[in-house]
């Protein structure tokens, strides 16, 4: 075998390479959330990381490893297998602890003195007790724990119990942490992290994707491949590889997400060309279901060795996403895809057996949706619908509204006739998106049917105003619900919930968002029921947009944000209503001038929102997009955005998104003083309000108002017709006023203050009591994006006030940052406790390949310090040249290239 020398004793080359730390992915994305240094794990003393193959647990740790060597910690690293028993995992911690402090003779004693102790747990107390006697604060990588044997992880549950204040430890394993170490969890000596915290989150996958290919692949599209793997790190990992070698990544992308093919079939072959052909089989046969349990599989495939098999797999094959709270798990749903259309390469029969099996073991369980699913699917029609009547009027209350669709297609008229609670649920699932008239017919063959009571014509009415309210039909929305306003249902009833929902919705289309809030106080949400969230978060949606339109950013995403975590946690990503949530948080980020975040926000959700959103959300979305857009230079792609809402108004005939579409492109082009552009524009919006077919209602009147007076304000700025503008300001202003919507307000007030200014007025008093609003109310953007001009003289007069004595607290909008100025190149030095100060210098200087005279000129040195320091650095880094050093230093995490 062969040797290498560290310090004056000979280490086998295996200990050797089991102490360095494997090499960091070239595209490492450090992940802010899960930093080291951060508040979550910075104060824990054992972290265990536990996690199948896949998930990235590796990745983290180098993370983590390249956090602590900045924080000035000393870093051991040792890689375990199935050979570290009692014996031979101490002689690894010792050279582990060599490598990491640059102490050759650490552990001596220990492993071959006259009181060598390895291979009992005397010798682990004897390795702690010299840890323990350190100058250094050590962190102690062990990768792999789980290969371990018995003995070896017994030993190592020692160092964990009775580790000294200086030596942190964390540990990697893809199993059986959580029953080793129970009592330090217990107790919280220790922190456990599962697959759920490593799963990537979309705003991490697009900065991977970023880093890796910068403006070529937009949010849409990271957001698309996030949603096809679900966040799974080796997924992620497989198609950027694959995206590498394409010429155009983002048809890649378009290839993963929508459906299996050959790029699909390329990432997963490989994960399942390692599997025996019994393994293969059996994947195959059990991705007909979505979840998988043991017993379910075991019934599927009728072999009652399936659980142990499923288990194996779970943890040898990178293929699952596990739960930790029960045994349920599910396959990837890019290795569940291509599973399953090798499934359907099976014989008919077989195929109509599993469904069968499915079938019964689920309706047994009482998992009536899914049961219902494979009946179906076993052609098994009768019993479908049967399972169907039970659950379907329920998936509405729970927000399952695709489902409901998917199954009205499957449905016979003869069913729904048979069946009128199947026809309730059809046309509660129509009503809640664009589908507005097929709402309105099954609502009359509802109530055509005999026996109708007051409780269903109820029901049938707020189906009725539902519909009318994804029409934007505000008038005919309140004219169905006031006949049953001052009659909510019992309390105990889900349509209570509702019930407040309506009412508060109303208070908003009168401009009482205060009294809209009162509504859903009153309205007992622990009496809803188990399972009837969906109904709840409607209520969070409208207390979202009452407070939005009042201007309180704050409180809204004091409500909006966890609404839209638990809408996506329960209802999934794409959603509808986590959706509409999201397009409420996207504008209230974008305020805040958080506009990644906003970008995230509304990356792969405004097909969504076309399809399911309610009228004002898609405007905000929309909106949104264009000006986020406009931040970062993209003035065409804002403009090609509203251009494609204005055709969706054309479209879904709906005129209020039209208005809203040209009267944004009125404030870009305002903003550049394209003043004909802006009167063309105004214009088309006259042409709209005089059609006779748009609705005549006074609440749809008084929405499109704001935007066409505000439209022709800015018109006239554009044009320079300050007169004419202070008087269409001055409308605007109390249309604002009177709809009580307080940013349009606010920058009503900044705006007429400039108008005043270029007439000659004094309207500096009026600019200090905008600005002051918009810091009273967080807004950052609203002055910026009112006009460019007004946005300079707004900084100009918060520097002022600034340096008054008589100052009071303004707030200056903020421009969209300059790009970062790119790094130079050059490698840098890690802070690290190994390397005094000027032996990082010196390190930094060398890796530049400057000779020792050269050194010496740039560290303001003598040529004798020079060799004196560089003869240091390679005893610390057993080095034998200066080459040697660089390379030593790189391995070591001590040395990053630029």
């Amino acid at each position: 075998m062969s040797s290498t020398s560290f310090g004056n004793e000979p280490a086998a080359t295996e200990i050797v390479l089991k102490t360095i730390a494997p090499r960091a992915p070239l595209h490492l994305l450090t992940r802010s959330r899960l930093s080291a240094v951060g508040p979550s794990f910075n104060e824990q003393p054992i972290v265990l990381v536990q996690a199948p193959a896949g998930y990235g647990k590796t990745s983290l740790l180098a993370q983590w490893r390249r956090e602590h060597l900045a924080a000035g910690a000393a870093v051991a690293w040792l890689l375990a297998d199935e050979r570290d028993d009692a014996e031979h995992i101490l002689p690894g911690l010792v050279h582990a602890m060599r490598t990491a402090c640059a102490r050759p003779a650490f552990g001596r004693l220990l492993l071959e003195g006259a009181t060598a102790v390895a291979g009992n747990l005397d010798g682990a107390t004897a390795w702690l007790a010299e840890v323990a006697r350190l100058s250094l604060d050590v962190v102690l990588f062990i990768d792999d724990a789980d290969r371990m044997p018995a003995d070896g992880a017994e030993m190592l549950a020692y160092v964990l119990h009775n580790a000294p204040p200086n030596l942190r430890v964390i540990v990697a394993a893809r199993g059986g942490l959580e029953a080793a170490f129970g009592d330090l969890l217990a107790y919280g000596q220790a922190l456990l992290l599962g697959p759920e915290v490593l799963r990537f989150r979309l705003d991490e996958t697009i900065a991977l994707i970023g880093n890796r290919f910068g403006p070529r692949v937009d949010a849409d599209a990271c957001a698309r491949l996030f949603e096809a793997t679900d966040g799974w790190p080796l997924g992620l990992q497989l198609a950027l590889a694959a995206m590498a070698h394409a010429a155009d990544p983002r048809q890649t992308v378009e290839s993963l997400a929508t459906g299996p093919g050959r790029a699909r079939d390329q990432l997963v072959g490989a994960l399942l060309a390692k599997l025996s052909p019994e393994d293969e089989a059996f994947l195959t046969r059990i991705s007909v279901v979505d979840m998988l349990h043991p017993d379910l599989c075991a019934a599927l495939t009728g072999d009652a060795g399936a659980p142990e098999r499923l288990l194996s797999l779970v943890r040898q094959t990178p293929v699952f996403i596990t739960s930790e709270d029960g045994p349920w798990c599910r396959l990837h749903m890019l290795v569940r895809d291509v599973l399953r259309e090798r499934l359907l390469a099976l014989d008919a029969d077989t195929q109509t057996t599993l469904h069968t099996r499915a079938m019964t073991w689920l309706a047994a369980q009482g998992m009536v949706q899914e049961a219902a699913h494979h009946a179906l699917a076993a052609g098994q029609h009768q019993t479908a619908y049967e399972l169907a009547d039970r659950w379907l009027h329920d998936a509405v209350k729970q927000g399952h509204l695709g489902t409901v669709l998917d199954w009205l297609d499957r449905l016979p008229e003869s069913e729904l006739e048979r069946r009128p609670r199947l026809r309730l649920a059809a046309a509660w699932a129509l009503a809640l998106g664009q589908r507005h008239e097929e709402a309105r017919r099954q609502v009359e063959c509802v109530l055509a049917a005999p026996g109708v009571d007051t409780a269903l014509r109820y029901e049938c009415a707020l189906i009725l105003s539902a519909a009318a309210y994804y029409a934007d039909e505000p008038d005919r929305f309140v004219e169905l619900f006031e006949p049953w306003a001052d009659h909510p249902p019992d309390g105990a009833s889900w349509l209570a919930q509702i019930h407040a929902n309506r009412l508060s919705a109303r208070s908003v289309l009168f401009g009482e968002p205060a009294q809209a809030r009162r509504f859903q106080q009153r309205v007992p949400r622990g009496e809803v029921g188990k399972g009837q969230g969906y109904v709840a978060r409607w209520g969070d949606h409208i207390v979202g947009l009452s407070y939005l339109r009042e201007g309180q950013l704050r409180l809204a995403e004091e409500v909006v944000m966890p609404a839209l975590t638990s809408a996506e946690a329960d209802l999934g990503r794409r959603h509808p209503l986590t959706c509409m949530f999201a397009a409420i948080c996207a504008a209230l980020s974008y305020e805040a001038d958080r506009i990644d975040e906003a970008a995230a926000l509304l990356a792969n959700r405004l097909d969504v929102l076309e399809r399911g959103g309610t009228p004002e959300t898609v405007t905000l979305a929309y909106c949104t997009a264009a000006r986020i857009a406009g931040v970062r230079g993209s003035e065409h792609r804002a403009l090609d955005l509203l251009e494609a809402l204005h055709a969706m108004g054309v479209a879904r005939r709906l005129p209020r998104l039209r208005i809203a579409s040209i009267a944004e492109q009125v404030r870009i082009h305002a903003s550049r003083y394209r003043a004909q552009t802006c009167d063309a524009l105004v214009r088309n919006i006259d042409e709209i309000m005089a059609d006779k077919a748009i609705p005549q209602g006074l609440l749809w009147q008084s929405s499109v108002a704001l935007p066409q007076v505000f439209a022709r304000a800015r018109a006239d700025l554009a044009a320079r017709r300050n007169d004419s503008a202070l008087r269409t300001l001055a409308d605007a202003a109390e249309l604002a006023q009177a709809q009580k919507l307080g940013v349009p307000r606010i920058e009503l007030m900044a705006l007429h203050a400039f108008a005043l200014e270029q007439t000659g007025g004094d309207g500096l008093p009026l600019l200090r009591e905008a600005m002051n609003l918009a810091q009273t109310y967080d807004l950052t953007r609203t002055l910026a994006d009112a006009h460019p001009a007004l946005a300079d003289w707004a900084r100009r007069v918060g520097a002022e006030q600034t340096d008054s004595a008589a100052a009071h607290v303004i707030a200056v909008p903020r421009i969209a940052r300059p790009p970062a100025l790119r790094g130079t190149g050059n490698p840098r030095a890690v802070p690290s406790v190994v390397l005094t100060p000027k032996e990082r210098e010196i390190l930094e200087l060398l890796a530049r390949n400057l000779s020792n005279k050269e050194i010496a000129v740039a560290a303001t040195v003598g040529e004798g310090t020079v060799k004196w320091h560089l003869k240091n650095l390679f005893g610390k880094l057993d080095a034998s040249s200066r080459k040697h050093a660089v390379r030593r230093a790189l391995v070591l995490g001590l040395l990053e290239e630029g």
